[in-house]
């Protein structure tokens, strides 16, 4: 796997030969976005002698994101572990793009959008989330420029957003996570679309840390909210955000001490999403309503 830590300085592959070294790589970021962790958690899975408790470790690596589980899950039912994670590997991809153009169509000839975290190719292992709507509506000549966080403290948005849309060649400029709200008071933002770690089943998203305030802005300056994330990332049992595992990560990263507090994640209630883009379709409010059909579907 491309090693997510060295870019862009580096193009830095990593081989995994054991469940242990795909469990590190996850919970060390070396890969990281939802959708790809759960890709190598399940690759992680054909490495296992003992399938049960390869399952418990992967699991434990990163709480929140729960296409991790889901992953997981379909291994440990699978009669042949690789032949199934070839088979997600292929139906993330497919999901990516059909998400990707249906979320386009929201889009209008000039707008100018804002995101958040990492949600392209290197997030998912395919075509991207929210990633791959932008590089949608760009090709489709919806897009005229990305305006994209920094996403601190581990600048996924300056090290990874930014190095795969100038490798894409869509037109970017980056911001310091606390401009985003001066951009829409001076109308710069026409929609803000970001990816999520788990939906719950009322619509409630949780996403990289710096989610919520961005859609408080969204929703404060009229500017669409859009959550783009394959139908994997919705998590019918659970009820709400309250329920959603935050995971808290090293204080470390934060240059702090011990002292310092480092949510990887926060949850932005339904009612400021303007709709969530699924390869099953654009959800909209009421979402218990609208994710129970997917869910069931």
């Amino acid at each position: 796997m491309l090693d997510q830590r060295a870019l862009p300085g580096e193009e830095r592959w990593i081989r995994c030969e054991s469940v242990g070294q795909v469990a590190e790589a996850i919970r060390s970021m070396a890969v990281r976005g939802a959708p790809a962790i759960g890709l190598a958690a399940a690759y992680g899975m054909a490495l296992a002698d003992d399938r049960e408790q390869a399952a418990a470790l992967l699991r434990g690596t990163r709480p929140t994101a729960v296409n991790l589980a889901w992953a997981v899950d379909r291994c440990l039912a699978a009669g042949n572990v690789l032949r199934e994670a070839r088979r997600l590997h292929r139906e993330q991809e497919a999901a990516d793009r059909r998400l990707a153009e249906l979320g386009a169509e929201r889009f209008e000839p000039g707008d100018r959008a804002l995101t958040h975290c990492n949600t392209g190719p290197l997030a998912t292992g395919g075509y991207g989330t929210a990633g791959g709507v932008l590089r949608a509506a760009w090709q489709h000549d919806r897009l005229a420029q990305v305006w994209v966080d920094e996403t601190r403290p581990l600048l996924q948005g300056a090290r990874l957003t930014a190095w795969e849309l100038e490798r894409a060649g869509i037109p970017f400029r980056l911001i310091a996570d606390s401009a985003a709200g001066a951009l829409m008071a001076r109308g710069l933002v026409d929609r803000v679309v970001v990816g999520a770690d788990r939906i719950a089943a009322n619509g409630d998203v949780a996403n990289k840390i710096g989610t919520y305030p961005l859609a408080v802005l969204a929703a404060r300056h009229g500017v669409p909210f859009y959550v783009a994330a394959p139908v994997s990332t919705i998590d019918p049992d659970t009820q709400s955000g309250e329920r959603i595992p935050i995971e808290e990560r090293d204080p470390r990263e934060l240059g702090s001490g011990p002292d310092a507090f480092n949510p990887a994640f926060d949850v932005t209630p339904a009612e400021l999403v303007t709709g969530i883009i699924t390869e099953a379709g654009v959800l909209e409010l009421p979402y218990e309503e609208s994710i129970a059909r997917v869910a069931s579907g």
